[in-house]
């Protein structure tokens, strides 16, 4: 197994088990201790996780952790089952004729094999990676948001960025961010911010996209309130209290694969 193959297995046991230790990583791999954690210091600067007395924990439970982005390879990957039921559950949202928006997160591309294949619709994207996986299905129009390039995620948020997402009106947008507590969604940069802020003002309806390991976490720069949000989607890993708080807010929550959402018909969203 390739050094990166196993990384990114440390990355998959984390999502599931929320902590790796040292000694049955060494088991399971057939290496030396001594190569564990190597892997998992490589794997810590990257602000992958954070590193504990004999294993590591994901970043995002350490609060002072930077929030790296994500290698290419390892954002768009399969995602874990809750961020793929949270993105299947979100495609149902796109109606006929609709313009709607796909950014280049992780869960945003998961989405990718859940659109549906029997209608038109379009898609506006400032990704890269989902421009390219969208470009030859025959029922999507696609349009890709330009300006600088970020070389870490193939995504663009500049400026350029801001002023053309302006002038799109969209029937519905699909947003999340490094953070997303009852205060709201937020994220590393204030780039980042100013553009999710550009997108829910062009933007008739609001769906926010939180896997549970998001919930709770405030980061660098607050994007939007969460009460602009029409609908959240979560998993059921999430912490219930968090979820009541955003929902004290007057915003409707639904846990991706439970049969009814919390609070009526998973499609009123207006």
């Amino acid at each position: 197994m390739l050094a990166e193959e196993r990384r990114q297995h440390i990355l998959q046991l984390l999502e599931k088990e929320r902590r790796v230790i040292a000694k049955d990583l060494a088991e399971l791999f057939h290496i030396s201790i001594d190569s564990v954690r190597r892997d998992l210091t490589i794997m810590e600067d990257q602000g992958l996780l954070q590193k504990t007395y004999g294993g590591a924990i994901p970043a995002a439970a350490h609060p002072k952790v930077r929030n790296f982005p994500l290698p290419q390879a390892l954002r768009y990957g399969d995602g874990a089952p809750h961020q793929n039921a949270i993105s299947k559950l979100a495609a149902t949202y796109i109606q006929k004729n609709d313009t709607v928006f796909i950014g280049g997160a992780g869960i945003h591309y998961g989405m990718l094999k859940y659109l549906p294949h029997d209608m038109p619709f379009t898609v506006v994207t400032n990704s890269l990676k989902i421009a390219e996986s969208i470009r030859e299905r025959v029922n999507v129009e696609a349009y890709l948001i330009g300006g600088k390039l970020r070389p870490s995620s193939g995504n663009m948020i500049d400026s350029i960025a801001l002023e053309m997402i302006g002038k799109f009106t969209l029937d519905v947008s699909f947003i999340t961010g490094g953070g997303i507590s009852a205060s709201g969604i937020s994220t590393a940069t204030p780039e980042g911010a100013a553009f999710t802020r550009a997108l829910a003002e062009s933007s008739r309806k609001k769906i926010g996209l939180a896997p549970h390991e998001k919930l709770g976490l405030k980061m660098f720069a607050m994007s939007i309130p969460i009460e602009q949000l029409d609908l959240l989607i979560t998993d059921r890993e999430s912490p219930e209290k968090i979820v009541r708080d955003i929902e004290s807010r007057k915003v409707k929550v639904i846990v991706a694969g439970e049969e009814e959402p919390i609070g009526g018909n998973q499609h009123e969203v207006d």
